[in-house]
């Protein structure tokens, strides 16, 4: 099921064939955005914990394909993250680095709208580490501001957020 669609990639749900293709993002030891690398099993829960998260919150991350090839390059979605005692909802994504940040820009540019109209929130967050230039650049063209500085769980983040627009 095909979650969003730009014009180069699609956000569909994740099923356990996508196991094989999410190892190369997860695995990778230089990706920033995760706190260390993932093995077979440790994607495979991944995958399962993010279709769960479909079924108790309507949200997850969902896998990422180039709509040229149908190549699974990493994930994108919004998850519910307790953040200091509060439940936030976050844009996140994790993309293979040889692509850089460019494959996910509008996705991640079209989600906080499809988040505000569908979720009741009126904030949407980003956990981002102070070293990962790429997703901060995203962060920001996409209208985040760097909200607050926090350890999460053991690193230490940027929280970039963005407010709900108010209604014209």
């Amino acid at each position: 099921m095909t979650i969003l669609e730009t014009a180069r990639i699609q956000l569909r749900e994740f099923t356990p064939e996508d196991a094989d293709a999410l190892v190369r993002v997860l695995s990778d030891p230089k990706l920033c955005a995760i706190t260390a690398p993932y093995d077979r099993a440790g994607v495979e829960h991944w995958i399962e914990r993010n279709r769960q998260r479909y079924q108790d919150d309507g949200v997850g991350l969902w896998a990422m394909e180039l709509k040229k090839t149908n190549e699974l390059v990493g994930d994108c979605g919004i998850i519910c993250q307790q953040v200091e005692g509060e439940y936030l909802y976050e844009i996140g994504y994790h993309l293979r680095r040889d692509l850089g940040p460019r494959p996910c820009h509008r996705s991640r540019h079209r989600l906080p709208r499809m988040a505000f109209a569908h979720l009741k929130t009126e904030r949407l967050i980003s956990l981002i580490r102070p070293e990962n230039l790429p997703s901060r650049g995203v962060a920001e063209r996409n209208g985040m501001t760097v909200w607050k500085e926090i350890n999460w769980p053991e690193f230490t983040h940027y929280v970039y957020s963005v407010e709900k627009p108010s209604a014209p």
